[in-house]
């Protein structure tokens, strides 16, 4: 529970809410994967760096949980870093994907003291080719799970994490147009689908928290399922794409309840993977290091655009993403 305090805090989360949430935690232990996960991530970028003959250490620090970034900035200054580069574990942009990390650095840099090192933020990589080419392999392995006379018929179903409509009409620069979170994500899509060899896909989101008279981006992925099975579709493979990483939103939330309701329904339910335990995600981060080192070209494949990068906490364009 003191999680999910600080993951929702300032959000108007009803306690029932999350009194259900911190029991979907209990069928896993009861704790977030996420730090675990993380540390998976760091395992294989701290190896990718030697093989690069990069000389960079790697610190963590999280937003809602120990270790605390504050804590890690601290740490830093004491072991006399300087100045570092700043990995998200989010690809998207808007305000939970890319301002509020932002303000996490700027909090951690203000409470650390003037001797806190210098923090650049790296862009947004919702579009960068390692990326598309992980999901687009996991979606071909969870064809691979379907039944054999059902995976011609199977409907691809990406998912993200919702938010609510005001927000993402927030995300981006104002002169951008706004709603750059649910673009980000439809263009990411997309692009999985196309080189996933698949000609038509569906865009969903699941995972909403707020309060129900506040509307959210929709369909919901357990509605959205019913929707398929009343048109007679019984196969669907669902990529989360929204999602580096297994964290409780898809053990849970798609791997518990979309595939029940999958089976309630009669649809044969495979859900592909994520990137964060596929090599290819660390070398994500070292082209991201490349790039802004300005050793390599930005490496990218979508039509949206594509912001983030933001030095001591700064955002990085005036009015971007705004809450």
């Amino acid at each position: 529970m003191p999680f999910l305090e600080n993951v929702t805090r300032g959000r108007g989360v009803p306690r029932a809410r999350l009194e259900a949430v911190a029991e979907h935690y209990m069928h896993f232990g009861g704790v977030s994967p996420i730090n675990e996960l993380n540390r998976q991530i760091i395992t294989a970028v701290e190896a990718k760096l030697r093989s690069a003959e990069i000389d960079l250490p790697v610190y963590f620090g999280n937003r809602n949980w120990h270790p605390m970034i504050e804590d890690t900035v601290a740490q830093m200054r004491d072991d006399g870093v300087r100045s570092a580069l700043v990995f998200p574990t989010s690809a998207w942009g808007g305000y939970s994907g890319c301002r509020q990390y932002h303000e996490d650095i700027a909090r951690a840099r203000s409470a650390v003291g003037p001797n806190a090192p210098q923090l650049v933020k790296l862009r947004q990589y919702y579009d960068h080719p390692l990326l598309v080419a992980s999901f687009a392999d996991a979606v071909g392995a969870a064809v691979a799970e379907l039944p054999a006379d059902r995976r011609s018929g199977a409907r691809l179903v990406f998912t993200a994490h919702s938010v609510p409509i005001a927000a993402d009409a927030a995300a981006g620069p104002p002169e951008d147009g706004g709603n750059l979170y649910s673009r980000q994500v439809g263009e990411a899509a997309r692009l999985v689908a196309a080189a996933a060899g698949f000609e038509s896909h569906d865009l969903v989101w699941q995972s909403r928290s707020g309060p129900p008279q506040v509307p959210w981006l929709d369909p919901d992925i357990c509605d959205h399922l019913e929707a398929l099975a009343a048109v007679g579709t019984d196969a669907v493979v669902v990529c989360p794409v929204g999602f580096v990483s297994d964290h409780l939103e898809v053990v849970w939330d798609l791997d518990t309840e979309a595939s029940e309701k999958a089976a309630e329904l009669g649809i044969a339910f495979a859900r592909a993977g994520t990137p964060g335990t596929d090599p290819r995600f660390a070398e994500l981060v070292i082209d991201l290091i490349a790039e802004q080192r300005g050793d390599i070209p930005v490496q990218r494949l979508g039509t949206e655009p594509s912001y983030g990068v933001g030095r001591d906490g700064v955002s990085c364009r005036t009015g971007c993403c705004a809450r």
